[in-house]
């Protein structure tokens, strides 16, 4: 989907899926080192993807506020990885910065998918809200593509002396993700039971 793919990934990415921008736009990068899309498209896309899709998070935390939304995460968050504790440190990131926290959390990983969920409460205007998201957002973007393109640039370098290790430490860490998962399922059935 090129470009395409990019946009829309990164738009899916902040309705919280576990669906990180860290692999999205690296991977866009490396496939403009490879001659398939444009550095700056890859940018352009996964930026536009990002700001339009913090949208419903901001509508639906400015619409149903902060009470109603706690309350459903506490009964149905875990379909999207989600813990009621996990809303506290966007919360706590908005009250302390303001609307700079909106830029500044683009780029923090596990703040950046929920600020506009404080946003949203306190009803920051929404023109103002896409302004900062888009600031926070091109940053990110162009970081990630950039050291994705560079990668790419270097891959025969890189894969001689990482190439082995890298599927040692990918497999690693699939192994621990699915442990995390587990374990964390096995103690909410244990609370249930309780």
């Amino acid at each position: 989907m090129g470009i395409y793919g990019v946009a829309l990934l990164m738009a899916i990415e902040n309705v919280v899926l576990p669906l990180p921008s860290e692999l999205i736009m690296p991977l866009g990068g490396f496939a403009a080192s490879r001659g398939r899309m444009s550095l700056a498209g890859v940018i352009i896309a996964g930026t536009i993807g990002s700001v339009l899709g913090a949208l419903p998070l901001y509508y639906l935390a400015r619409t149903v506020g902060e009470e109603k939304l706690k309350h459903w995460v506490t009964k149905h968050g875990r379909w999207l990885l989600l813990r009621p504790g996990d809303l506290e440190k966007p919360k706590r990131w908005f009250s302390k910065h303001g609307n700079f926290a909106v830029v500044i959390g683009q780029i923090i990983p596990g703040v950046r998918g929920l600020i506009s969920l404080p946003a949203g409460y306190a009803k920051m205007n929404v023109f103002l809200f896409l302004l900062c998201n888009f600031a926070g957002t091109v940053v990110w973007c162009a970081l990630l593509a950039y050291l994705g393109q560079q990668l790419g640039v270097h891959f025969q370098i890189v894969h001689k002396y990482l190439g082995p290790a890298g599927w040692i430490v990918l497999a690693g860490l699939l192994i621990w993700g699915g442990i995390v998962l587990w374990k964390r399922r096995k103690r909410k059935r244990a609370g249930v039971k309780r």
